[in-house]
């Protein structure tokens, strides 16, 4: 009887449903896989087009950075460290640098002689999605910095 059960199934044409199954989950698995990685390569793709004046998104950002280096104090550094904390390493990088951008930028525009908080706070809700804005609420709360100035901005 367990004889036959065995030369039955090494004997069928047909592969088993485990094997069958397992395919498909791997193949599921990559395709996301593979669409996830093209999303964030397309973004990516987007950012390093030209706009209308010549330079990209990551051009203006390298320029507000580079312009407003030397207005940055260590103070500033280490507020901004703190500000991006909540992003997840491999992001970080990323993030700080296109937040020191528009916080730079705010800061020229301002004629500032150096990056102060209230810059940082700009330019942290400026340039973070406004689903951030609950981990910068939250931040400002626990460090006891009054945010009323810059609701408006975060609306």
């Amino acid at each position: 009887m367990i004889f036959n059960t065995y030369t039955q199934l090494l004997t069928s044409s047909s592969p088993s449903n485990w094997f069958m199954n397992t395919i498909a989950f791997w193949t599921l698995l990559l395709l996301g896989s593979m669409c996830i990685g093209g999303f964030f390569m397309m973004r990516k793709f987007l950012k390093v087009l030209p706009k209308a004046d010549g330079k990209s998104k990551l051009d203006w950002q390298n320029h507000w950075v580079e312009t407003s280096r030397h207005l940055w104090t260590d103070e500033a550094k280490a507020f901004l460290d703190q500000l991006v904390e909540p992003v997840p390493g491999p992001f970080r990088d990323i993030a700080k640098h296109s937040i020191a951008a528009e916080i730079g930028k705010i800061a020229v525009e301002d004629h500032a002689t150096e990056v102060s908080r209230d810059h940082c706070i700009k330019g942290y809700i400026i340039a973070t999605p406004k689903r951030d804005n609950k981990f910068l609420v939250k931040f400002l709360e626990k460090n006891k910095i009054d945010y009323t100035p810059y609701r408006h901005l975060m609306k």
